[in-house]
């Protein structure tokens, strides 16, 4: 087994650094390869532009998804998508790593998603969901936040974490993932924020890594969060009745439906 962890964080000595270092120790000690994705410390370009495509389809006017399926097509993608496309390839398992800002992922992954998910070749309207390139490999979510774990219950200050999270576990499952249920750290706190004193904050960051590593154990034998796949619409791209439901459809429905 192969296991690609995408790190998204500037400073590697960070609790998200520690996850990271977790992470691939413990599944090096289970057998696995890994290859770690650091996308700070590599300067990946986050920022999707007509600077990267030489041989354009169209000179006058830019594109992004037209000039990513010409160059996919042509062989000509930029050094730095095709280096991340293949380590995606290689693995199984993929883990993404990185803290919640602004209610979502750091720019730089995000950039990230822009990118390497390249238009015409990773995906297509028929090569998406349960039809994706990705399919039978498997992502999880490994996720630090600021706010302590119960400002993000349904309702709360921080925001629903399920739905914080469903965009981009939405966009691996059009990628063709089986997307696994987030790890989930919170209150990592720093820089004057403070939720609890730091010998009870070091006790329950150290907790959380050795949770995380235990669960490592066993995370290929996890169910899949549902999502419904093509079988699962009608004609207008509407569920079909018993349709798998995912946590968007919960919350418009007042979570009614399970």
């Amino acid at each position: 087994m192969h296991a690609l962890i995408v790190f998204a964080h500037p400073e590697p000595a960070s609790f998200n650094g520690t996850l990271k270092d977790a992470a691939a120790t413990r599944l090096e000690a289970l057998g696995y390869t890994v290859e770690v994705s650091d996308l700070y410390g590599e300067a990946f370009d986050p920022v999707e532009g007509a600077a990267h495509f030489a041989d354009r389809q169209d000179p006058d006017h830019f594109a992004a998804l037209a000039e990513q399926r010409h160059a996919g097509q042509k062989g000509t993608l930029p050094v730095d998508v095709r280096r991340e496309i293949a380590r995606i390839e290689r693995a199984e398992l993929v883990i993404f790593q990185f803290p919640l800002w602004w209610h979502a992922q750091p720019a730089i992954l995000k950039g990230w998603f822009d990118r390497v998910f390249v238009n015409g070749l990773l995906y297509s309207g028929s090569k998406r969901y349960d039809r994706g390139v990705f399919r039978g490999k498997r992502a999880v979510l490994s996720v630090t936040t600021g706010a302590p774990e119960t400002s993000f219950a349904p309702g709360g200050r921080s925001g629903d974490i399920e739905l914080l999270l469903w965009p981009i576990h939405y966009s691996l499952n059009y990628m063709g993932f089986s997307v696994l249920p987030p790890f989930l750290t919170f209150g990592v706190a720093g820089h004057g924020y403070r939720y609890d004193d730091d010998q009870e904050k070091a006790l329950r960051l150290n907790a959380s890594r050795t949770t995380w590593e235990v669960r490592l154990e066993t995370l290929l034998q996890e169910a899949p969060l549902p999502f419904p796949g093509w079988n699962d619409w009608d004609e207008a791209g509407l569920p079909r009745p018993g349709a798998p439901v995912d946590g968007a459809l919960r919350f418009r429905t007042g979570r009614a439906l399970q």
